[in-house]
């Protein structure tokens, strides 16, 4: 690759200065608590305890219309209900607001998330509900929507706070949450973002356009309620892509960094961030979270009356977000929000045509190939064991950094995904601009399984230009 290797530098140098010198400043910083951690050295103590946390989850179809008793027996007085416009004349949100009316829980409704939020579409819920004063917030929706709650609920808990206080580093200072904040009850219409489980918030900030986010184990919802009636209309593509989300999660996961390499060892628990690294307790529910989406993804999507499919594919959502939740994402999603900052003209059907969007599961499944043929010989046991479960047939170990890719390309085109980024309007010219918009994603990248410089970003970025 002559471009990258002569241009690499000079371009990232002349169009992402202001990234680069935040990154300098927070080297292996982590983005929760602003505590320095990676691969840890030979003279560092590596990381020796694990930790789970997730939200609780209540499953089965008609979930929906319990959260007023939830709120009831919460003592809640006055709930901020946050959704999208899409949604709010949609039975997910009237079997909820009805319910809320049932049970006398006094509401307030904000429909104004915006599908694919930035920090200005975060900050104006914020606003609503530090007006309102609510005492529990209630999510109905997507990822967007339950993330824009999680930021709601925090910063109405620091009435007082800058909106980049808790942003992850270096575009953040990553602080702290030391306070309690409200009850946040979260009823998912996608299956894929897994939200309703994870401790995790994603936006684009607008003056960098650069996707960043809040990572901390103190905003995840009390309680997702996984009710499967919620996505029987979903559409084909938002099925699609919020699918191949749930896929990445659980790959990622599996084959993140294992966590007892992560370093050095904090040194007071509540500095142990929740991107962990792969796990034991991870590694279950997303081995498994890959068997189900093997059996029930495709079926998904090409079958939109296949309601057992669908059933199982919310369930595998929730379940890869168990998983990434305490193990972490790493570079299908840390290469992905600079591929969303920087489109230029791509919109999606299925899905708002009044902006320029590329959904998020398209931007993180669009460069999977070139990702886990890079990442293969850190582990190629659990490259091969993947590419058994999705293929459906035996993987020689060695043979893994050519099978995971290969198969992963087969869901792509049966899936009618876009070829590469060349199809969403993106050129090797494009690359120093996505890899200076990668490099400051170090919640996602410092558990990565290789080393996530420069120079081998932009070699996937170059491998994903066309993936058939």
């Amino acid at each position: 690759h002559y471009f990258i290797q002569s241009n690499l530098r000079i371009g990232i140098m002349s169009k992402g200065k202001h990234l680069l010198r935040l990154i300098r400043h927070s080297t292996d910083c982590c983005p929760m608590h602003s505590q320095r951690f990676g691969v840890a050295s030979a003279h560092v103590r590596k990381e020796y305890a694990l930790e789970m946390a997730c939200s609780s989850v209540r499953y089965g179809p008609g979930v929906t219309s319990e959260v007023g008793m939830d709120f009831q027996n919460l003592g809640s007085k006055k709930i901020a209900v946050v959704t999208d416009k899409n949604l709010v004349d949609l039975p997910p949100v009237k079997i909820a607001l009805e319910a809320l009316e049932k049970a006398g829980v006094s509401y307030d409704l904000f429909d104004k998330v915006q599908v694919e939020p930035t920090d200005t579409s975060f900050k104006e819920c914020i606003d609503f509900a530090r007006k309102l004063n609510a005492d529990a917030f209630l999510a109905i929706g997507g990822g967007s929507v339950i993330d824009t709650a999680k930021a709601a609920n925090l910063y109405t808990a620091y009435p007082d706070a800058d909106f980049l206080d808790f942003v992850n580093a270096p575009i953040g200072k990553g602080l702290p949450v030391t306070r309690t904040l409200c009850p946040l009850l979260a009823v998912p219409t996608t299956a894929g973002t897994g939200s309703e489980t994870t401790g995790v918030s994603i936006f684009d900030y607008e003056p960098l356009k650069a996707k960043t986010g809040i990572a901390n184990r103190a905003i995840r919802p009390t309680l997702g309620l996984v009710d499967p009636d919620n996505i029987k209309s979903m559409p084909e593509r938002v099925t699609a892509y919020s699918g191949f989300d749930v896929l990445c999660h659980a790959i990622e996961s599996y084959t993140a960094l294992p966590y007892t390499e992560r370093g050095p060892a904090p040194e007071n628990p509540k500095l142990r961030p929740a991107y962990q690294g792969s796990n034991p307790l991870s590694d279950v529910w997303s081995r498994h979270a890959c068997h189900i989406t093997a059996k029930y993804f495709k079926r998904a999507v090409k079958d939109p009356e296949d309601y057992e499919a669908r059933q199982n594919m919310h369930l595998a959502s929730a379940m890869a977000g168990v998983g990434f939740g305490n193990a972490g994402v790493h570079l299908c999603h840390g290469l992905s929000y600079s591929i969303s900052g920087l489109n230029r003209d791509y919109k999606c059907s299925d899905y708002p045509q009044e902006k320029k969007l590329v959904p998020h599961g398209l931007s993180v499944c669009i460069t999977a190939p070139a990702v886990f043929a890079a990442t293969a010989d850190s582990s190629l046991e659990r490259h091969a064991e993947i590419a058994e479960i999705l293929g459906g047939k035996p993987v020689r170990k060695e043979d893994a950094g050519l099978a995971l890719p290969d198969v992963l390309r087969e869901y792509l085109h049966d899936l009618d995904v876009p070829d590469g980024l060349n199809s969403l309007g993106f050129s090797e010219e494009d690359i120093p601009d996505l890899v200076a918009g990668a490099l400051p994603q170090k919640r996602v990248l410092d558990i990565a399984p290789i080393t996530a410089s420069a120079e081998p970003i932009a070699e996937i970025y170059a491998n994903s230009m066309k993936n058939y």
